[in-house]
């Protein structure tokens, strides 16, 4: 799916004051990303805070951001969930036709067995009437999706197209590279690891940082597709301490900080995650400050 190579985003979820969705904001991060490089957007991923969206709300975000990309780029949904047969159920219920492909967490909290990890994607690749990419996220599931059930996964099933890849090492995703099919694509979920996987072969990243610092963040990823390593990780250095920062206390409190930083949303979060401290946004404000001085 040459659609999905290069640089996707994982977009937030704005919240206004009162903590219902900011469509508004939404719209605006939306044609943001879209006018600085961005290649596809992801909806309602992880960091879209859909565990704490009610299904009004997941609609009411899905309709936004489908109306304002007017079918300008590529569209991945978040559809995915510990109950196998709660997420079959909303792969056959939900309207996916805007969408060139669906992103599905390995169950969480249940901690599987590599075959059930399996039969739990065999299910969902038998329900989907999407290209579907896998998600392996061990520091949120509780769980690691070993390269070999991965591959197997890509063997096995056309319509599973690739990986998002976030367990953060390398020597699993080179494993994964190595042994996949040709066509099978491995994506970096890890915006740390984003550029090494690239450079190893791998198609791209799904990114929390890209959608704060498009323009920079998707010039990075395109340098490695085209094998320009040194350009790459000179760029790259500049964004490092920025991704450290967003992430020192969780997804999306950091992202939102930018955002509020860059005066299109509020840093609001939903209970039990916390809105970043004064003391991290002061250090994010700062970074953002010296890097626009930098780019002027």
């Amino acid at each position: 799916m040459k659609e999905l190579v290069g640089t996707g985003v994982a977009l937030v979820t704005p919240f206004k004051a009162d903590l219902s969705v900011d469509t508004t904001a939404l719209q605006n991060i939306v044609e943001y990303n879209i006018a600085n490089g961005i290649n596809y957007l992801v909806v309602l991923g992880t960091t879209g805070e859909p565990a704490t969206l009610t299904a009004e709300e997941k609609q009411l975000v899905i309709d936004t951001v489908v109306k304002v990309n007017a079918g300008r780029l590529p569209l991945v949904l978040g559809v995915g969930g510990n109950n196998t047969m709660a997420v079959v159920a909303e792969l056959k219920e939900r309207d996916l036709s805007p969408f060139a492909a669906v992103l599905s967490v390995s169950p969480y909290y249940n901690k599987p067995t590599q075959e059930g990890i399996y039969q739990h994607f065999k299910a969902i690749s038998l329900a989907s009437s999407k290209p579907i990419i896998v998600y392996n996220v061990p520091g949120r599931t509780g769980s690691n999706m070993l390269a070999s059930t991965t591959v197997r996964l890509a063997k096995d099933f056309a319509n599973i197209v690739a990986i998002k890849e976030a367990c953060g090492d390398m020597v699993q995703i080179l494993s994964i590279i190595k042994d996949k099919p040709a066509d099978f694509m491995v994506i970096s979920g890890d915006d740390f690891t984003a550029l090494s996987t690239v450079l190893a072969g791998g198609s791209g990243v799904i990114s929390v940082i890209g959608q704060g610092l498009p323009a920079e963040f998707s010039k990075i990823i395109s340098l490695g597709l085209n094998n320009n390593a040194a350009d790459a990780h000179l760029l790259y250095s500049e964004l490092h301490d920025s991704i450290d920062y967003i992430f020192r206390e969780g997804n999306p409190a950091g992202i939102k900080t930018i955002f509020e930083n860059l005066g299109f949303s509020t840093a609001k979060v939903r209970l039990p995650l916390m809105e970043a401290t004064p003391e991290l946004k002061a250090i994010i404000n700062d970074f953002m400050r010296t890097f626009k001085k930098e780019l002027a």
